[in-house]
């Protein structure tokens, strides 16, 4: 069976919820979706799907497919975060959504978001001032860091399940990062093991074999989280994601399991280029007439920014994921004779992909990038033909609203065909 990888090949925000929202309600080749399983990053997600009845929802760490009654898993390559898992539940139950829980499973190499990260996130980035690099305060980054640079000690989601364990992980990484960063307002470590124990006692935690169970089942979708442009070799240093955004993590899921290449890639674009938080957008135009009300200005991000079609920049995230087999074009019910389509900057039309890691370049391009300027043709006329033509690779989907209903299949075969690249490597960082 063919499976389904999402990504956002923006900075985000192009709507990879309501994309993976449609695939659950259609199903893929005629058979329903088994699962949705989650990538990369954590509870830094914002993913929004909205039911015909009104219903909404932002997911986070559960999959976009919920609504749908389609079971989560997330994976290895995940950051999670168990007492905003509760939240997050809590919110989907008042919606209609009770069973949350009972629809996922979670593995156990996971590392654990703890208040811990949290805290320290957020004091980083205030000290930053105004070279802020746009976190979004959840803690998943420094989790990511913490990981890196004490292994052994990283809290991960098996650790709940032995309480004397993660007390003592938890009091190291506590005593280490008041040594670095002075006092930071947490709760007791008794109270973190207690709240974490009641999710292990709540939710299966998995090995990694259990995946392999999901795919046999029916087709998955894997649902990433933020955008390539965002990616942390390739992203823009240093406003960047402490995550791997491009489709290396699903492919390493799925040649594990003996399913390499066995996939249809998708990559979800708005047909504006938006960015939340700082960093390049080349494109950006504040006199833009648009507005976002599910991503508002925050103290963490900062605004939301808004910036015509940049072709350049998405064909730059199409090379550095290795390859795309179709597009779905979003948010084209805004589309209108004040966008401008750019097709180049005033010193190029084509950003080169680097080697993973070298992040001296990418701060070097990021760079490059403040000072370009974009080189603009008329709004298009015909938005998928002239998306399909800059980035050579087709449009398969349009959507003109929020919900499901509101998605237009253009190649009604486009999932029939999976994409013939195997699981790429990721340097030390």
């Amino acid at each position: 069976m063919n499976h389904v990888l999402v990504a956002d090949l923006g900075y985000g925000d192009a709507g990879k919820g309501t994309v993976v929202d449609w695939l659950c309600a259609k199903g893929i080749d005629g058979r329903p979706v088994a699962a949705v399983v989650r990538y990369n990053g954590g509870g830094q997600a914002g993913h929004s799907v909205v039911l015909p009845d009104g219903r909404r929802h932002v997911f986070a760490q559960f999959g976009a497919g919920t609504l749908r009654g389609v079971h989560t898993h997330l994976s290895r390559f995940m950051v999670v975060d168990p007492l905003a898992l509760v939240v997050e539940a809590d919110h989907l139950a008042d919606i209609g959504v009770p069973d949350a829980f009972d629809r996922l499973t979670v593995e156990g190499d996971a590392l654990l978001a703890t208040p811990y990260h949290r805290a320290a996130n957020r004091a980083r980035e205030i000290a930053r001032g105004a070279h802020r690099h746009g976190s979004c305060g959840k803690g998943v980054g420094e989790a990511m860091g913490y990981a890196l640079a004490h292994p052994a000690d990283a809290p991960r989601v098996a650790d709940t399940q032995a309480p004397g364990v993660l007390g003592a992980k938890l009091a190291v990484l506590r005593d280490r990062l008041v040594d670095e960063l002075g006092p930071l307002d947490v709760p007791p470590i008794d109270a973190t093991v207690r709240a974490f124990g009641a999710f292990a006692a709540r939710v299966p935690i998995v090995s990694r074999a259990f995946l392999g169970n999901l795919l046999a089942i029916g087709p998955v979708v894997f649902e990433g989280a933020q955008g390539v442009l965002l990616d942390e070799w390739h992203g823009f240093h240093p406003y960047t994601t402490w995550s791997t955004t491009t489709y290396d993590n699903a492919e390493t899921l799925l040649a594990e399991a003996g399913q390499a290449g066995n996939a249809t890639r998708l990559g979800v674009l708005r047909v504006v280029t938006t960015r939340h938080g700082p960093g390049p957008l080349v494109t950006e135009d504040p006199a833009l007439p648009l507005a976002d009300p599910n991503n508002p200005t925050n103290r963490w991000q900062g605004r939301f920014r808004f910036g015509h079609f940049d072709a350049v920049a998405h064909r730059y995230a199409v090379e550095v994921c290795g390859g795309v087999d179709g597009i779905a074009l979003t948010h084209l019910d805004v589309a209108s004779a004040a966008l401008r389509f750019c097709s180049s900057y005033d010193w190029t039309d084509r950003l080169v992909a680097g080697a993973a890691g070298d992040l001296d370049r990418q701060e070097a391009l990021t760079r490059r990038l403040f000072r370009s300027r974009a080189v603009y043709e008329p709004a298009p006329v015909d938005w998928p033909g002239a998306v399909s033509a800059a980035l050579e690779v087709p449009v398969v989907v349009t959507s003109h609203g929020p919900t499901a209903e509101a998605k237009q299949v253009l190649r009604p075969n486009w999932a029939a065909r999976a994409h013939p690249v195997a699981a790429g490597g990721h340097p030390a960082r």
